[in-house]
């Protein structure tokens, strides 16, 4: 089964019974603020919103958005003050707004204040192409810039689980490389394989695991055809898991903007799912991310 998209995703967030407290960090900004308000409008989530509240209501004015139903929380450091409402119990998603990656990543990696919880913190986006009606989960395309072995073992694992709770049973994992040919000189590849064999050996389990493979070969049916590649994974992957942060990032930035699709993205692996994208990214963006959190928490 494939994984549900985001009109599925919206339709589950509006059955919701009751609203969720999410804690924003970085709240002076036009499309976090409408982003939150469709949200509230809609009865998925009550925003605590970090920073401070001048800034806060001259970027709300600016756009005339409503901040009824909204509680500010006045603070000269988003990051911290919003992490600590997650801490204290009184918010149950925390949500990245106007706030650079690193302050917040600071916030909630503090070993004594934070949300670590022993797990690798990546950045999941989920992927959806409108002209093709595929969907895929890519990782980690944020935080981990090159994953050991035993990262990419913690990164499947999570993926696995962020797929299921998505609607894919046993999710198929691509571990991505350049090649399909296992070489020392490319150590990517020799990872890819290991991933598959621990796979195979039971030691990964919920999923099927294939790598190396390309992204082609991942992805669509007919180059499998054409290079005779055979695997459960082959053409019908539901996770691209990519061997760094570079070709990550590059390549989940070059079909967003150039694609016909919608995506939304997500922090695994802290004691909260986050919700975690660009600060350049649109209202539409940030709904969906925030749907995909609100699945992800309620499952």
């Amino acid at each position: 089964m494939s994984l549900i998209g985001f009109d599925q995703l919206f339709a589950d967030a509006d059955a919701g019974m009751a609203r969720v407290p999410v804690a924003v960090a970085g709240g002076a900004d036009q499309t976090v603020l409408e982003a939150l308000r469709v949200a509230t409008d809609r009865g998925w989530i009550m925003p605590l919103v970090c920073g401070p509240e001048a800034d806060i209501r001259q970027a709300a004015s600016t756009d005339r958005t409503n901040l009824d139903g909204f509680t500010i929380q006045s603070s000269d450091e988003p990051a911290k003050e919003a992490v600590a409402l997650v801490r204290a119990g009184c918010a149950r998603l925390l949500m990245k707004g106007q706030i650079a990656t690193p302050t917040l990543m600071r916030a909630v990696l503090d070993p004594e204040q934070g949300l670590r919880t022993g797990r690798v913190i990546g950045q999941i986006v989920l992927m959806e192409l409108r002209s093709s009606s595929r969907r895929f989960l890519m990782a980690d395309t944020g935080i981990c810039i090159q994953p050991t072995l035993q990262q990419k073992i913690d990164i499947a694992r999570s993926c696995t689980e962020v797929a299921q709770e998505l609607g894919a049973a046993c999710p198929r994992i691509a571990v991505l490389a350049a090649s399909e040919s296992v070489s020392e000189s490319m150590p990517e590849t020799v990872d890819a394989a290991e991933l598959q064999r621990l796979n195979e050996t039971g030691e990964i389990t919920g999923c099927y695991v294939q790598g190396p493979l390309s992204f082609d070969l991942a992805f669509a049916p007919d180059a499998v055809g054409k290079k005779q590649i055979a695997g459960p994974v082959a053409g019908a992957a539901d996770v691209m898991l990519f061997p760094n942060l570079l070709s990550a990032n590059l390549t989940v930035k070059a079909i967003m903007y150039t694609a016909a699709c919608r995506f939304g993205g997500i922090l695994f692996g802290a004691a909260c799912p986050v919700v975690f994208m660009s600060r350049a990214d649109s209202t539409e963006t940030r709904l969906h991310s925030l749907a995909l959190a609100l699945k992800v928490l309620q499952d």
